[in-house]
């Protein structure tokens, strides 16, 4: 079997030790045709937790940021910009399915909101991979996902047998190419993250929900409080002394600088057309910047 190359942008740059950086996206065609022009962003995350779940809207946003233009010219089947998507069930619903339907439709990770358990966070992996006997290398987290990837060989551009090989997640296993990213977005979940981080295995990176955790510090949305900042330091650094990338959800021009400068390493923002805060982020972090590659064909709508 051929070797295919990274598929991921977003694992290709935490990889390769620099920081990811990604965005909130709206689950509408127009935001999709956006991204599927050269936007900088290693990723994007549609946003299906607070906006209605439907699978069909997510197929045809898969679908409209496929741009052959750019296909020929990378002479790559990676995307460039990654899909992924956060779906709309908390951590204690252990509701696998959205995730299921998310990844037989190609997207290449998936972010669980409020993960406040190890087993919520093994529920959660396990939502990403397939089964396999107990006896097989790399068995835990035990896989629960059903076998119907269809959409998601045409999608990926492989065969079945080569998206059975890739799509586990990372960095469990080195050639996955699913992300699973939590989200800590409570005083129970920063409890219990270092367990999480040490039980189980797979998690590629965890995202904080300080929008969530900072209704529960009372201090809603008063994102530079310092108790706010505690907190969020607290989930810093227990990633960093477990080696897992840790996310920031609100990056703008104006915090990216001490953004990096804390460790954070999944760089998220929300914003399609003006990308300051991804510029500046990606000229501190040495990478270029949007401006400096070069243009995709304007999005029609």
């Amino acid at each position: 079997m051929a070797e295919i190359p990274r598929l991921n942008g977003v694992i290709a740059a935490l990889e390769a030790g620099q920081p990811a950086f990604a965005a909130f996206a709206t689950p509408d065609v127009p935001t999709a045709v956006a991204f599927s022009t050269t936007t900088g962003y290693d990723g994007i995350v549609f946003e299906m937790e607070h906006n209605p779940w439907d699978s069909v809207v997510l197929r045809d946003c898969l679908q409209y940021m496929l741009n052959r233009g750019q296909i020929a010219k990378a002479g790559s089947i990676a995307p460039s910009v990654t899909p992924i998507v956060r779906v709309p069930p908390n951590g204690n619903e252990t509701a696998q399915w959205q995730a299921k339907q998310a990844l037989d439709l190609g997207v290449y990770g998936v972010v669980w909101p409020h993960i406040s358990s190890v087993e919520e966070a093994y529920n959660a992996v396990a939502s990403c991979r397939y089964p396999r006997l107990k006896d097989a290398p790399l068995y835990e987290p035990a896989g629960i996902r059903g076998d119907g990837p269809t959409s998601a060989v045409r999608y990926w551009g492989v065969t079945q047998q080569e998206y059975y090989q890739k799509a586990d997640v990372w960095p469990l296993a080195p050639e996955g190419e699913i992300l699973v990213i939590l989200m800590i977005e409570d005083t129970a979940g920063i409890a219990a993250l270092p367990d999480i981080l040490k039980n189980v295995p797979g998690v590629g990176a965890v995202l904080i929900g300080e929008g969530d955790l900072s209704q529960e510090l009372g201090y809603p949305r008063q994102y530079e409080h310092p108790v706010v900042l505690e907190a969020m330091a607290e989930i810093v650094n227990t990633c960093k002394e477990n080696n897992v990338a840790v996310g920031h959800p609100h990056v703008s021009a104006g915090n990216v600088e001490r953004i990096l400068n804390e460790g954070y390493t999944f760089l998220m923002s929300a914003v399609v057309r003006s990308t300051p805060g991804l510029d500046k982020g990606l000229e501190l972090a040495g990478r270029k910047s949007s401006a400096d590659k070069p243009a995709g064909p304007a999005p029609s709508y």
